[in-house]
């Protein structure tokens, strides 16, 4: 019996050639991982037995990717999946599943449910005769197909302040252009910071979780932290006092002032009622600085929120202070951290739909 010929792919270009050896280091897909790397070693002039040996394929499955990327260029190294049997559900019907499972149970007139579950969703929907028959894997396949996920209830508070628009308008304004004459600070309280055990999630070896107790006793009250975020630089200052009184919010504000002396301070905060006490608003206007008030509800819109949900995650949840001296030092260390790194902040949320808001959409 002759020799049989051998085979080998046609010329490659330098381009093509950069291509396939990016394919054979990123490709993610094993198939199209493997038929690179024949396809790049049949292009260096190796011999359909030295490729079968190298990569353990057989020398028929070397020729045929060989052979089709002669044929087809690069659209040879896609795997086309094909084979089994054909859907029973059509498009249409899963469509259907998947608008039946965005609604309540009780818009069907089931009570007693408020959400479905895999199992009483496929039983409703055998029993309305949309399917004859339906298995929870399959329907968790349809509604992962049709991008239906379980998500978590969540709330929003529309704010009833007529002046909305305007007052949203403005902070804005004053985060996009910051004011030549003056910084712009965003001042906030957070808290109250109790002593107890704090859930969090941190790296640990599988099914042995770290464990906090589940049992305490709040003997030595709380504590409140007064902060205030400056945009210029990013950088964070805050008091922790054991009340929030005006008292202690205009103890923050003659801080801040202190600190920047001779420039008008514009501070962005919410209505909280010591914000608006005649007193602070009396030394404020007597001391170059500008009370912007956020609109009813609105809390959202101001920076220093973020900085609070970072500080809350990565300083104190999966904590177990004992003691306020404690987990104050652990806020401190925190923030000295942060501000080693801060940068000034700028583009707040700049592709919200808030931006193209008109009016306030009362109706969630």
């Amino acid at each position: 019996m002759g020799r049989r010929p051998e085979v080998f792919v046609r010329p490659v270009g330098m381009e093509e050639g950069r291509r396939l050896q990016r394919i054979s280091r990123t490709a993610k897909d094993p198939v199209r991982l493997r038929r690179a790397i024949v396809v790049m070693m049949s292009a260096q002039g190796q011999s359909v037995p030295d490729i079968t040996s190298l990569m353990q394929v057989s020398a028929d499955y070397v020729r045929d990717v060989i052979h089709a990327f002669n044929e087809r260029g690069f659209d040879a190294l896609d795997p086309k999946w094909s084979g089994g049997r054909p859907r029973t559900i059509s498009s249409r019907v899963r469509e259907h599943i998947c608008l039946i499972a965005r609604t309540s149970p009780a818009d069907w007139g089931l009570a007693g449910l408020s959400s479905w579950s895999l199992a009483k969703l496929a039983e409703h929907l055998v029993k309305q005769q949309v399917v004859p028959t339906l298995s929870r894997e399959t329907l968790r396949r349809i509604l992962r197909e049709g991008k239906v996920t379980w998500k978590t209830t969540t709330t929003w508070k529309s704010s009833n302040d007529p002046d909305f628009i305007a007052k949203m308008h403005r902070i804005l304004a004053l985060y996009d252009t910051p004011p030549a004459d003056g910084r712009m600070v965003c001042v906030d309280e957070f808290g109250p910071l109790n002593l107890m055990p704090r859930k969090g999630k941190a790296w640990g070896p599988v099914r042995s979780p770290r464990r906090l107790r589940a049992t305490y006793n709040r003997y030595n009250g709380v504590m409140h932290m007064l902060a205030a975020l400056d945009l210029t630089t990013g950088k964070i200052y805050y008091h922790i006092r054991k009340r929030k009184r005006w008292r202690e919010f205009l103890g923050l504000l003659k801080a801040l002032r202190a600190r920047w002396p001779g420039e008008k301070l514009y501070v962005v905060l919410d209505n909280f009622s010591p914000h608006k006490h005649p007193n602070v608003r009396a030394w404020a206007a007597a001391h170059d600085i500008e009370l912007v008030f956020l609109p009813t509800y609105g809390s959202w819109l101001n920076w220093i929120e973020s900085e609070f949900a970072a500080l809350r995650y990565f300083a104190l949840n999966g904590t177990d202070h004992r003691s306020h001296t404690e987990q104050n030092a652990a806020i401190a260390a925190y923030v000295r951290r942060r501000n080693a790194r801060a940068e000034p902040k700028a583009r707040f949320a700049p592709d919200s739909p808030i931006r193209e808001w008109t009016e306030y959409p009362t109706a969630v």
